[in-house]
């Protein structure tokens, strides 16, 4: 692994989405909740204070990030699902890291990440194909598919408890 950022590599997003596809990917958010809960299973407060790189988040703070980025996901689904394009606000993620709620314990945003998990994955495996072409506006990088945002979120939770798990093995947790 050349770039600790990126373990599994950097998100590329499919054209043309298959059933298979779309389904694998609504397997691994659905599968995500217990990824990330083993991947930071038994570590001590100080070790998930520790940054996974230098000038990186803590562990923590990644496990913050995952619940709070996926309750904004489901919520930009929700707006696709029931209005035309509508565009969506961005999270200013790095700010949101630093604020005091940084400290609450990582049993919270787990819990919250499972909960947001069971809700995102039962309206996903509701819909029907053609509710995948629906789209919203992100003010950055433009029109997003619900297909393709299910393949950039699905890829976002893999990397990230990834940077967990792959701090783990240098580190020798």
């Amino acid at each position: 692994m050349d770039d600790v950022r990126y373990p599994i590599g950097k998100f590329e997003p499919v054209a043309n989405v298959s059933l298979d596809q779309r389904n694998a990917w609504i397997t691994e958010l659905a599968e995500a909740p217990s990824s990330l809960e083993r991947a930071v299973d038994g570590l001590t407060l100080e070790q998930l204070d520790t940054p996974y790189r230098t000038g990186g988040w803590t562990v923590r703070q990644i496990v913050h990030h995952l619940a709070e980025n996926d309750m904004l996901v489901y919520v930009r689904f929700k707006f696709a699902l029931t209005e035309d394009n509508p565009q969506i606000r961005p999270a200013l993620e790095g700010l949101w890291a630093d604020l005091p709620d940084r400290n609450v314990p990582v049993e919270e945003s787990l819990q919250l990440f499972n909960l947001i998990h069971a809700r995102w994955v039962a309206l996903l495996e509701g819909l029907r194909s053609d509710d995948f072409s629906r789209t919203y506006v992100h003010p950055v990088s433009g029109v997003w598919t619900l297909d393709k945002a299910l393949g950039l979120y699905s890829w976002h939770d893999r990397h990230h408890t990834a940077q967990i798990t792959f701090f783990r093995q240098r580190m020798g947790w």
